[in-house]
């Protein structure tokens, strides 16, 4: 950090204390903060979100190699790409891409776990004066510590169950997670589905503001003063188009799911409004409306309004499923009308069956009716009223088994994705390179393996996902992913992957080269290489011809094996090809000659001069070269 750095750190944590100091001093709460910390953590300690996120950076850091290059972890390996794939399957959750994407889900959980962990609580009751001293030292006897279950003793709730939990939860999300995920983002969803159902405002305001305030406050510690300029950027999908939604929403229903089950054995009902509120706020804001899929020629399309639609009721059923009074949700009237009929068709039932038992015992007509329809109540579980079980069933009931669905139906459709196999070579010696069980190669216009694992048809339209850039596949690891795309690699000319896995990774750079004939489309290459390996070219496009015309001349650019040409074509009356002539493009500042016109290249252009006449032809390749 540098000294503007470390001066701003002390003038914030400065502030911050500050600020909480004089907050004391005027806001006069009914229990100091320190015992209302302490009745639910263990010292006032949430044990459970420091040892959970502790994990996550460690994994990062050593598991992932961040700790050689923070911004470039080994992330290919750890995805969820396949059940026959146990490493992704069982670390995506923990993982993450890059260190952007590492400190959003670390400052997200930092912000809600701790909510939820307080929900659930190291003590289970909380603590009464009878329990700590002044200090918030566990007074309890030796005898009631012994007799407590592991359960409820709050140091196993604090560093065993909170943790094991979340790494169950993450585990559940790999599982039943659209495609190859990666991250704790559906681990953070199910934190804030868990803590808003206890406390619906505070989970909301510290979603839109505390996420907020953490970034924003590591950014400037991280640059105090940065300095910003206009710059262009390569083509790239929409912002919800790379963020896995159904991930999300998966992790947030899994977590109210779990908290609706705790609060109905704990007796809780939490105010109808707040819940409401909450999960709708939540819900927009954290754009789990964004519901999309592909489209041809690398397009998507955005269900915006069918999604709004959906989250909007989705937030009334959620609410009502922990809310919703007990009472029967089939109306009085037409339960009576089915009591009836069903007392009816009992009635002679039970008559012909207590006929023939007294025919064959001689038994007591009345008594033996009795006994018959007690039984008979029983095994079917009818309460005295004689009305059916489903008829007790209660709107709160009927609400969380739509929740229950629900869950169900976004779960589904990633279990065809997690049976992806990868069958066979996928790259070829001459144009890929081989890292241990990796292969590394160009492809353009490649159907996309992962996504072909399902029908992507949309609106009638038979279509299939295409990729092109430099693709990663392991047919060990069943993965195969475009994790450098043809824009970007057009946009900066040279980019690098890292492959790996626990222990090991090795970096792949690769770059574009080429040369745009003016009015038409570039030629380039795009060769491949190993950390201090040699180059080899991996893909070359096809040629391409100059919009101009020299003493009835075409001139195109073309390859010739590793090399690039000048192709000079002579043309009659009909434009037809009579004869050409080839030359490889001239080095800097030098010429040459092919079909009678002289070549010039003058730093990044090529001229084509005859006679008076001097016409740019062609012109290097520029890049942004970003990072």
């Amino acid at each position: 950090m540098n000294p503007i750095g470390a001066v701003l750190a002390v003038v914030l944590a400065a502030t911050f204390v500050g600020s909480i100091a004089a907050l004391k001093n005027v806001h006069d709460p009914e229990q100091p903060w320190g015992d209302v910390l302490r009745s639910r953590f263990v010292y006032g300690v949430p044990w459970g979100t420091v040892l959970v996120l502790a994990f996550v950076l460690a994994f990062y850091l050593f598991v992932q190699d961040g700790i050689s290059e923070f911004s470039d972890p080994v992330s290919i390996p750890y995805r969820a790409y396949s059940y026959y794939y146990p490493l992704g399957m069982l670390s995506a959750s923990f993982a993450h891409a890059s260190a952007g994407h590492l400190l959003s889900n670390v400052f997200g959980a930092a912000v809600v776990a701790p909510i939820a962990e307080y929900a659930w609580g190291h003590y289970p009751n909380g603590r009464d004066s009878s329990e700590h001293d002044s200090n918030g030292r566990d007074s309890n006897t030796r005898d009631d510590r012994s007799s407590r279950t592991l359960w409820k003793t709050p140091w196993v709730r604090a560093v065993v169950i909170f943790p094991l939990t979340v790494l169950a939860l993450g585990i559940v999300t790999s599982l039943f997670a659209l495609g190859p995920v990666i991250g704790f983002s559906g681990i953070v969803f199910a934190f804030a589905g868990f803590a808003i159902v206890r406390y619906p405002i505070p989970t909301v305001l510290a979603v839109l503001g505390g996420q907020t305030v953490l970034m924003t406050t590591y950014d400037a510690l991280s640059t105090p003063i940065g300095l910003y300029v206009p710059q262009a950027s390569p083509a790239t999908a929409p912002s919800w188009a790379n963020v896995a939604i159904q991930g999300h929403a998966l992790g947030f229903f899994a977590g109210f799911v779990l908290a609706a089950i705790l609060y109905r054995r704990r007796q809780y009902r939490p105010n109808p409004l707040y819940l409401w509120i909450a999960v709708l706020f939540f819900a927009f804001e954290q754009g789990l409306w964004q519901i999309y899929w592909y489209g041809d020629q690398n397009s998507f399309y955005l269900f915006q309004g069918p999604g709004i639609a959906i989250v909007t009721g989705l937030a009334l059923i959620v609410t009502l499923a922990v809310t919703a009074p007990n009472r029967p949700a089939i109306p009085a009237s037409i339960r009576e009308r089915f009591a009836r009929s069903d007392e009816a068709k009992r009635e002679i039932r039970a008559e012909a069956r207590i006929d023939r038992i007294l025919e064959l015992a001689g038994s007591s007509r009345s008594s033996t009716r009795d006994a018959i329809e007690r039984v008979e109540a029983m095994a079917r579980g009818v309460g005295p009223s004689g009305s059916k079980p489903f008829a007790a069933v209660s709107k709160r009931h009927v609400a969380f088994l739509v929740i229950v669905a629900v869950v169900a139906l976004i779960a589904g459709p990633a279990i065809p994705t997690k049976l992806f196999v990868i069958s066979g070579e996928t790259g070829s010696e001459d144009a890929s390179i081989s890292v241990a069980d990796y292969t590394i190669e160009y492809v353009d216009g490649a159907e996309n393996e992962i996504v072909g694992v399902i029908d992507v048809g949309a609106f009638g339209q038979d279509t299939s996902v295409e990729s092109s850039g430099v693709v990663v596949s392991s047919e060990k690891r069943h993965l195969w992913q475009e994790s450098i795309t043809a824009q970007q690699l057009a946009f900066t000319g040279e980019e690098t992957v890292s492959v790996g896995g626990p222990g090991w990774r090795e970096t792949v750079r690769a770059e574009r080269t080429g040369w745009t004939p003016t009015g038409n489309d570039p030629v380039y290459q795009i060769w491949l290489s190993e950390d201090e390996g040699d180059e080899q070219l991996a893909f070359t496009s096809e040629s391409s011809q100059a919009d101009v015309r020299i003493d009835d001349r075409t001139i195109t650019v073309d390859t010739d094996d590793e090399a690039f040409v000048l192709e000079v074509a002579r043309t009659d009356a009909d434009g037809n090809p009579v004869g050409t002539s080839t030359v490889e493009i001239p080095e800097r500042n030098e010429t040459v000659r092919a079909g009678g016109i002289e070549f010039e290249r003058e730093e990044g252009a090529i001229y084509a001069k005859t006679g008076g006449t001097v016409v740019q032809i062609a012109s290097e390749e520029e890049y942004g070269r970003m990072r």
